[in-house]
């Protein structure tokens, strides 16, 4: 007989990295044959905006979610259950209340931690007190070993399993190529137009490189966000006199999205963002064939292997991120083989099927009696 499991993870929307990798799992043919599959949906926010931030709605939305949950564990006596927690704040007091209420129904329970920051708050005593009571009797699913001292305080590393994300294939069939033909370098950045996404800094590197004399065009593409949208954007690219360099292409998915990255010489994504994981962005970028560059932030040190598919920059750094993009630009033939085993990275490490058959296989060994 098959284990019943019973998972409990975001799904799109909003479009997010945790989100994505939910649907991936409930979509997988390998997972939903391996086991009996149940799924609750756990997400509560509208959209990118409404994540983290205090509705009243989500009073009700929650309490339902709770009853939906206790109902559904009293039918299907799950043999496991799977959840996708926040790490700290207010969602994290809700995820704590939602898993100690599945605890104390005798249910099994593995977390699966798409961000980070227990660190940042397990000095509060009672964060510390509630991650104390959290962690006591499951287990835990990271996305790179660089994100155990995270949770270290409260977890032994025997009860940790790693599991790097993965994407599907989007390149059709066709083998990514590392080959570009532009005359003039084209970098990318592709994410939500945040600060802490890097915006601001790649924009004061490309303003050092642009009065250092290097010839270059840059494409940002993403979402406009309450901290900067089209207007703000413009705004910071003309005060730089990046007028002629930079281009602001909004939202872009799926055929769209692809072609930039086809057509981009590097990719740069220079993120402090304070939740920032294993983003995928990174995989996309290094599947069709892209050097990249990228900060010391959370799980990209599992992802880039530095000076090899990749460069790795300090945070909030723009002198030091320009000096790497610069150097980018002057060596051609070493940014292109980057690119090509950045290709062999990703097919060894960062494809869906890899990240299914790792879950499927943490689940077999967790929901055995």
């Amino acid at each position: 007989m098959k284990s019943t499991i019973l998972f409990i993870l975001h799904m799109p929307p909003p479009v997010h990295g945790a989100a994505m990798m939910g649907k991936y799992i409930h979509d997988s043919k390998l997972i939903n044959e391996s086991f009996d599959c149940h799924y609750i949906n756990l997400t509560m926010a509208k959209n990118l905006e409404d994540i983290g931030h205090f509705r009243l709605g989500k009073i009700v939305e929650f309490a339902k979610l709770l009853h939906r949950i206790r109902k559904t564990i009293k039918q299907l006596k799950p043999g496991l259950v799977y959840v996708t927690p926040n790490a700290k704040g207010g969602a994290f007091y809700k995820d704590f209340v939602v898993v100690e209420m599945i605890k104390s129904m005798g249910c099994k329970v593995i977390v699966h931690y798409h961000n980070k920051g227990v660190a940042t708050r397990q000095d509060h005593w009672l964060d510390d007190k509630l991650y104390r009571k959290f962690f006591h009797g499951i287990k835990v699913i990271l996305l790179a070993e660089a994100l155990y001292p995270d949770v270290q305080k409260y977890v032994r590393r025997e009860d940790v399993y790693i599991c790097p994300n993965g994407i599907p294939d989007t390149t059709g069939g066709k083998e990514p190529t590392a080959e570009r033909h532009n005359k003039i370098p084209h970098l990318l950045f592709l994410s939500n137009l945040l600060v802490s996404k890097g915006v601001i800094v790649l924009l004061d590197a490309l303003k050092i490189i642009k009065d250092q004399g290097y010839s270059f065009v840059c494409d940002f593409v993403g979402g406009e966000t309450a901290e900067i949208d089209a207007t703000r954007f413009k705004e910071e690219v003309e005060k730089r006199g990046l007028n002629q360099l930079v281009v602001y292409n909004g939202q872009k998915y799926g055929k769209d999205k692809e072609l930039y990255f086809k057509n981009a010489d590097i990719f740069v994504f220079p993120t402090y963002y304070p939740n920032e994981c294993f983003p995928l962005v990174l995989l996309e970028a290094m599947q069709q064939g892209l050097p990249c560059i990228s900060t010391k932030e959370g799980g990209i040190t599992s992802i880039i292997d530095n000076g090899k598919t990749g460069l790795l920059v300090n945070r909030q750094d723009a002198d030091y991120l320009a000096d790497k993009i610069a150097w980018m630009i002057e060596h051609p033939k070493e940014r292109k083989e980057m690119g090509r085993k950045g290709i062999e990275r990703y097919k060894i490490l960062f494809t869906i099927e890899k990240f299914e058959k790792s879950i499927n296989s943490i689940i077999q060994q967790k929901s055995r009696p």
